[in-house]
């Protein structure tokens, strides 16, 4: 079972790479060190165990058919296979970040980077886009959490 959880903070050498903190690099250590590196819109570099990114793009034979006439499934392709890059975590325990994706997820070297344990994969983030992005997933909590509790708390309407 792949599990990663927590999040820690370091710094962007000068050549692109982050060196993972113990826990993460144990985990890898423990799942082997081939990796895909994923750039996910929000602006987060996702780096997925390679059993794991095998298990999710896995496409039986009819969805590969199905791709030479439906456009949304082309489509679909180009907004994740242009954005992946194979990789390896070192011995020292470094990834390099692909040159392409540093500019584009703000983690040129020297950056802070923030790493989340997201279960099945690990999360790097520019620090203060990470701290941005908790802002507004925290925010955005406590309003559902309001409503909700509004909600259940609005006494029952009289029947006529």
């Amino acid at each position: 079972m792949v599990e990663f959880s927590g999040q820690d903070r370091c710094q962007i050498d000068a050549n692109g790479r982050i060196r993972l903190t113990p826990r993460f690099a144990a985990e890898f250590e423990r799942l082997g060190a081939a990796v895909m590196l994923h750039l996910h819109p929000e602006g987060a570099l996702g780096v997925y165990p390679q059993g794991v990114w095998a298990e999710m793009s896995r496409q039986d034979d009819q969805a590969v058919r199905q791709a030479l006439t439906d456009v949304r499934l082309r489509r679909t392709s180009r907004t994740i296979w242009p954005w992946t890059e194979p990789e390896r975590v070192s011995n020292q325990g470094r990834i390099t970040i692909p040159h392409a994706f540093r500019s584009i997820l703000g983690l040129e070297p020297g950056t802070e980077a923030a790493l989340v344990g997201c279960g099945y994969r690990l999360e790097i983030w520019n620090s203060a886009r990470w701290d941005e992005e908790m802002r507004l997933v925290l925010e955005h909590e406590r309003r559902r959490t309001e409503a909700q509790m509004a909600a259940e708390l609005r006494p029952p309407e009289s029947a006529p």
